[in-house]
């Protein structure tokens, strides 16, 4: 595992959520994951529920820096900080959250190229 090199993960509210109609999100994180410097891409299907809870317990483990694209950051923050809280990471200074809703896929890979881009600067 490259520790440099951040995860990303992508919710996609089940997949049917209207935000993701104009993107095609298989073609979307198989760009992401072979062409942005990110250890893995991953999709979940909806992280805010239970199994996305338990999926959070056993994943957030590895303490790995993560940049999630789904909904709103504010959304995901009230969702997802209580998984980060018991794995002993801070949600504000170890996760960069998107909202990649509503776009393209060019639209989203730029958002999310910029951020890698950003969470580089930082490391």
């Amino acid at each position: 595992m490259n520790e440099d090199l951040p995860g990303f993960i992508m919710c996609v509210c089940t997949g049917k959520c209207p935000g993701f109609q104009a993107m095609d999100i298989w073609d979307f994180i198989n760009q992401v994951r072979v062409e942005l410097p990110v250890e893995y891409a991953i999709i979940h299907p909806q992280l805010c529920e239970e199994d996305g809870d338990r999926f959070w317990a056993d994943f957030l483990k590895t303490h790995q820096k993560l940049v999630i694209g789904a909904c709103a950051p504010n959304m995901q923050r009230k969702m997802f900080k209580e998984a980060f809280k018991e794995a002993g990471l801070d949600i504000e200074k170890d996760v960069l959250m998107l909202d990649i809703r509503d776009m393209t896929n060019e639209q989203a890979f730029e958002k999310v190229e910029k951020a890698l881009d950003a969470v580089r600067l930082e490391v």
